[in-house]
């Protein structure tokens, strides 16, 4: 599916007038490895969000407990709509009223390498992936696996994100979102927001 038509969704929900999340429309390096990143949701709900580049998009997860460094946690994933790629570097406040309203941090980011065989999007719509991550927290393989399909209304969906045992698996689940920090800022969720809230700040 063309990036743009994969991104009706996304557009659909947000007024970009009133949102500062990026609209999307910018390319990439088509030599550069595939990028990911987890973000931290401060929503109505405080989730992980697990994005992988697909098909000039970000594919998209909100991974409740987040991602775990040990392979015996299956990790409940939930798909959500496509995100643009400027995403991946989204950190900031979005406005109470909004759709998915309050702050967001870039916890994780970095690259992976699909470990299927085929396009890594002929797996995923199979309903199983393996990739390896190279991040600045997580690393190694990780799976995705499809464990309910959507029903006719096109929701209930559900997948399960795994670690692998490999030299990077690890018994530390992922940290404690309120005391979490930014990759990209050094900034915890708490900072972020009052920053955003101050005279000229974001």
């Amino acid at each position: 599916m063309p990036a743009g038509k994969a991104l009706t969704e996304y557009h659909r929900k947000r007024d970009f007038d009133s949102t500062p999340e990026p609209a999307g429309g910018g390319g990439r390096d088509p030599d550069g490895e595939p990028r990911f990143v987890v973000q931290i949701h401060d929503a109505s709900t405080t989730h992980f969000d697990f994005r992988l580049e697909v098909d000039g998009v970000l594919r998209s997860w909100a991974v409740p407990k987040g991602p775990s460094g040990e392979p015996h946690d299956k990790r409940l994933a939930v798909p959500t709509e496509d995100h643009p790629l400027e995403y991946a570097d989204f950190e900031g406040v979005i406005g109470q009223g909004e759709y998915g309203g309050g702050t967001v941090i870039v916890w994780d980011t970095g690259t992976f390498r699909p470990l299927t065989d085929g396009p890594f999007a002929t797996a995923l719509a199979h309903g199983h992936a393996s990739f390896r991550l190279n991040g600045t927290k997580l690393r190694g393989g990780y799976a995705l696996t499809r464990t309910r399909p959507a029903g006719a209304d096109g929701r209930g969906e559900t997948w399960l994100l795994v670690k692998k045992a490999d030299r990077y698996a690890s018994a530390r689940s992922t940290t404690d979102p309120r005391r979490a920090r930014s990759a990209r800022s050094g900034r915890t969720l708490r900072q972020v927001a009052a920053a955003a809230a101050s005279p000229g700040g974001r």
